[in-house]
């Protein structure tokens, strides 16, 4: 799902507008979580083995969830 880019003298369509708004809408959700992930230094995970690894990156989604939760003040 890549979004369409206009052309210099040819703008894109309603249809073709929908459809990048309608990506765009996932897309900047996705992301926002990744960036704040990368951020606490997601990105490298110092652990040995695989089964740590995933035990790291899922204990950092759990804590952006709860942090998440927190500023929703639910």
């Amino acid at each position: 799902k890549i979004q369409r880019k206009a052309k210099p003298g040819k703008p894109l369509s309603a249809c073709q507008e929908r459809r990048n708004r309608r990506i765009a809408k996932v897309r900047a959700r996705v992301e926002h979580v990744f960036a704040a992930i990368h951020q606490w230094g997601g990105k490298q995970i110092r652990t040995i083995g695989q089964a740590c690894a995933t035990f790291a990156m899922g204990m950092m989604v759990v804590v952006y969830n709860m942090r998440r939760l927190a500023f929703l003040g639910a």
